[in-house]
């Protein structure tokens, strides 16, 4: 079985690890060494050494950019992950039209972000204008509408993985729990979190991911306004690479920047909450 299970495995194997080598090895081994040049296309190029990088650790558009991204992120994963959380909570009890609120509140994932974020801008800039402001009238408004935006499509998608996670404890343990006089908030922090923890571990990833490179919402609702400072680091990114006449290496540093902050973040956080999935 194990002789004819080899035999096969690269038939299965060969085709997704050439598309995977073709559409994102070569392209991100070609950025990286772009990274290190002065070009205007793959065949113009000059090398520059670590230039490309002490520019765009001297760009203050990038650190203000890293801060907002920083911020951004801290605040998403608590409001989605809290929320996704609660809702889980509601919709696993046993209630008229549950299947219906479930799809209801993951709806909003179906939809893509540019759309999602002319959307949203409609309905804030609508509500804002009754003081006459919109959204980019001040850093403040941008960053919370960018997280209100963010909570409301990643929400629903979280919801779910809770929901199979919550499905999965054992109804023993809590009628266990109940009988031993546990109060909701005991059985809740002491039975069901601790057994949910590998999907904390996912939709804490998911979260963290997603709210890092997060760049059609904000080139949607705010385009960095006002005066970039509601740019995240992707936005930024974008920008100084098609934007700014002579940056295209630099931005290209910044890219591989991003993408070591993101593998590192990520890292540590599942690092972090797969120990306590052992602990639990």
């Amino acid at each position: 079985m194990y002789k004819r299970f080899y035999r096969w495995f690269p038939v299965f194997v060969l085709p997704t690890l050439a598309a995977f080598t073709v559409a994102f090895l070569i392209p991100f081994g070609m950025g990286v060494w772009l990274s290190f040049h002065r070009f205007t296309t793959i065949r113009n190029t000059h090398f520059v050494g670590l230039e490309n990088y002490v520019r765009a650790f001297s760009d203050d558009g990038f650190v203000r950019a890293l801060t907002f991204s920083a911020a951004f992120t801290v605040v998403s994963l608590v409001t989605v992950n809290v929320l996704a959380f609660a809702l889980a909570l509601a919709l696993t009890r046993r209630m008229r039209g549950v299947n219906l609120f479930r799809g209801v509140f993951f709806m909003p994932n179906l939809i893509g972000g540019i759309v999602l974020g002319y959307v949203f801008s409609l309905l804030v800039n609508g509500l804002l204008g009754f003081w006459g402001v919109d959204i980019t009238y001040a850093a403040t408004y941008g960053f919370w509408g960018l997280v209100a935006l963010n909570t409301w499509q990643l929400t629903g998608y979280m919801m779910v993985i809770y929901i199979a996670g919550l499905q999965n404890v054992p109804v023993s343990l809590t009628e266990a729990a109940a009988i031993d006089g546990a109060g909701f908030l005991s059985t809740l922090f002491h039975v069901k979190l601790p057994l949910v923890a590998p999907s904390v571990t996912i939709c804490t990833f998911l979260t963290l991911t997603n709210s890092l490179k997060m760049f059609d919402q904000n080139l949607a609702l705010t385009a960095g306004a006002p005066e970039r400072q509601t740019q995240g680091l992707a936005l930024d990114i974008y920008n100084t690479f098609y934007g700014r006449i002579g940056w295209q290496g630099v931005g290209q540093a910044k890219a591989v920047l991003f993408f070591l902050l993101v593998a590192v973040i990520a890292s540590l956080q599942l690092g972090l909450t797969r120990s306590r999935e052992v602990d639990a």
